[in-house]
């Protein structure tokens, strides 16, 4: 069945030199696929008028007369721009036009659009930042929340739970994905109040709960997904893409040190490129905006058309794997972790 993705065009810090070039390559790897490109009429057709692609056919324009800020507070971009391109692209997600809807822009309209337009899924409090991390392996884990809820509860952290395990079943084929609770330590004794009462509700909840775990068990890929708040994990994250830019400018400067630097560089450029691929963040771009009753995917803002085009593969593998209704039958076997009825907490991240 063919798949439609809604992008908004508009978002990010590049608008649609970056979107449209990664929607058009996007459509020549995905046959099945189709696009609907979102924002200012003029500015779209006039980006797309650069572009030449086999794929054409599949991308369609979808006007809408306002842009939502990277800046802007989130609460006016809900109240006062009702056809910005992020929200119109929203809209076509909720009118059952697309399948899936990604945004580069401001990460707390994004949020809180999404979740006044979708709403949630039966059994979820709260929307959580799903994304993916390389491991020590070659393959990946997923980690949320990244974002969305600083302040949250140990019911919504086995909400997480189940959430991110149906979204790894889903997408990638495996059948019982392990569960690690983010933690100071290994020990059930380990961790604040929140954490030990986490620990007792995943103990009980019939997921594949490994136990606690540590920041370097990400990187280990110790277990499928890890659970935490939004301020940890957005740390974490923020950390982590820190560090990956880190590792690769302390390389280059001394690789282009002298001459017999550059000379050993040489020797090596294929190690060099093959650790540039595997740790390169833009190969992990897409963030899911999961809980909410539509596949909301929300891309880094700074994203190049490399990142775009993963964020949209993202989304589009969701959709195709019905991610919804994997949600909503997990969250229908676990009444345990029902909502907590909490006002939710947008992040601005």
């Amino acid at each position: 069945m063919p798949v439609t993705v809604a992008i908004d065009a508009m978002g990010g810090d590049h608008g649609p030199a970056v979107t449209l070039a990664a929607a058009l390559q996007f459509l020549e790897e995905e046959p099945d696929a189709r696009v609907i490109a979102v924002g200012l009429d003029a500015k779209l057709k006039a980006a797309l008028a650069k572009r030449r692609s086999p794929a054409r056919d599949r991308l369609t324009l979808h006007p809408a007369t306002e842009v939502v800020e990277m800046d802007e507070p989130p609460a006016e971009a809900l109240r006062r721009k009702k056809d910005s391109s992020m929200r119109v692209a929203i809209n076509l997600v909720k009118e059952e036009v697309a399948q899936a809807c990604v945004s580069a822009g401001n990460t707390g309209a994004l949020m809180a659009i999404s979740r006044f337009v979708l709403k949630t899924l039966p059994g979820i409090d709260r929307p959580a930042i799903a994304a993916q991390l390389p491991t020590r392996g070659g393959g990946v884990v997923t980690v949320l929340d990244l974002g969305a809820n600083v302040n949250c509860s140990a019911e919504q952290l086995g909400q997480f739970a189940a959430m991110g395990t149906a979204l790894v079943a889903a997408v990638y084929g495996i059948e019982r994905p392990s569960v690690g609770l983010l933690n100071v330590g290994e020990e059930e004794i380990k961790g604040n109040e929140l954490a030990k009462r986490t620990g007792e509700l995943l103990r009980a909840s019939g997921l594949n709960f490994f136990g606690n775990v540590e920041g370097d068990d990400i990187f280990k890929g110790t277990t499928e997904v890890v659970v935490c708040d939004g301020f940890v994990g957005n740390v974490t994250l923020k950390a982590t893409e820190g560090l990956a830019k880190l590792l690769y400018e302390v390389l280059k400067t001394e690789f282009t040190r002298n001459i017999l630097t550059r000379a050993a560089a040489m020797l090596a450029y294929p190690v060099l490129i093959a650790f540039r691929r595997r740790i390169d963040p833009r190969r992990y771009n897409g963030a899911t905006l999961i809980g909410l009753k539509g596949v909301v995917v929300k891309s880094h803002g700074g994203a190049d058309a490399l990142a775009f085009k993963y964020a949209l593969h993202k989304a589009y593998a969701e959709a195709a794997h019905g991610i919804l209704d994997k949600i909503a039958q997990r969250m229908a076997t676990m009444p345990h972790l029902a909502p907590a009825s909490a006002e939710p907490s947008v992040s601005n991240a």
